[in-house]
């Protein structure tokens, strides 16, 4: 497929998927500076990339890892990332499914508004791009959840994303903004905190350190304000045993 016809399959794709995928409105957008920033949020499964490509509120690129673009790699990291923790006697049929997938996981990635994120050396790679894109004036949007659940909202984060405030003073003397982002389903809506900035006085482990528990914080109180309901949880699971966002409330006699 030559490029033109897959920029137009995309954007076919693209408008399918808005069709038929849940509209969400935004709330707490006045808590996002007029400069570039990097959002940091829930992933929710797919809800989490799927609603910030098509109804983030102002421009922005999306973390996406590396593998889900490169066709020799899709299929393996699909299944372990996504469907190995299922039973073990589905397992071929999920990968069966990673491999059918492919195709369309190479086109999708590859033509949304990403920015490729690897694990080894080419990192450097992620992390130009990156400045590049908040050079032009464009946010960034990260899901840095990792394996081991934090609470019943979120996962832990990865933290070295981090390092890219510091890359940023150094080349522009401003202290980036990190704004908290919950993705919630259940209500068709973002949710934006207030940000959490760069210290570049601090020590580099003290700031990834002070730097996520506070989204983290931040995230989870937005969670727990809203009104009960089920939390996606980062990693796949059946519904029924998806988290609320808090206990029920107690009936008063």
């Amino acid at each position: 497929m030559g490029e033109k016809a897959a920029d137009l399959a995309y954007r076919a794709i693209k408008s399918t998927i808005r069709f038929f995928y849940s509209k969400y409105s935004c709330q707490g957008t006045e808590h996002i500076p007029q400069e570039p920033v990097i959002f940091v949020g829930n992933h929710s499964q797919a809800h989490g990339p799927l609603a910030g490509e098509l109804y983030m509120p102002v421009p922005r690129k999306t973390w996406c890892a590396s593998q889900m673009m490169e066709r020799k790699e899709v299929a393996a990291y699909a299944f372990q990332d996504f469907w190995a923790q299922n039973p073990k006697w589905t397992h071929w049929f999920y990968k069966g499914l990673s491999h059918a997938i492919v195709p369309l996981s190479v086109l999708l990635f590859n033509h949304a508004e990403t920015i490729p994120v690897y694990r080894d050396t080419r990192i450097l790679s992620t992390f130009r791009s990156t400045l590049q894109t908040l050079e032009s004036g464009v946010s960034v949007l990260i899901f840095p959840e990792k394996n081991g659940a934090h609470d019943n909202i979120l996962y832990e984060f990865q933290d070295h994303f981090i390092d890219l405030a510091k890359l940023w003073f150094k080349r522009t003397g401003k202290a980036l903004a990190f704004v908290p982002l919950y993705v919630c389903p259940a209500r068709k809506t973002l949710y934006f905190g207030e940000a959490v900035t760069f210290d570049p006085a601090a020590p580099m482990d003290a700031e990834r350190a002070r730097i996520c528990a506070a989204l983290k914080k931040r995230i989870c109180a937005m969670a727990v304000a809203l009104p009960r309901h089920r939390v996606v949880p980062y990693r796949p699971q059946p519904k029924k045993y998806w988290p609320y966002n808090r206990p029920k409330e107690a009936i008063a006699p």
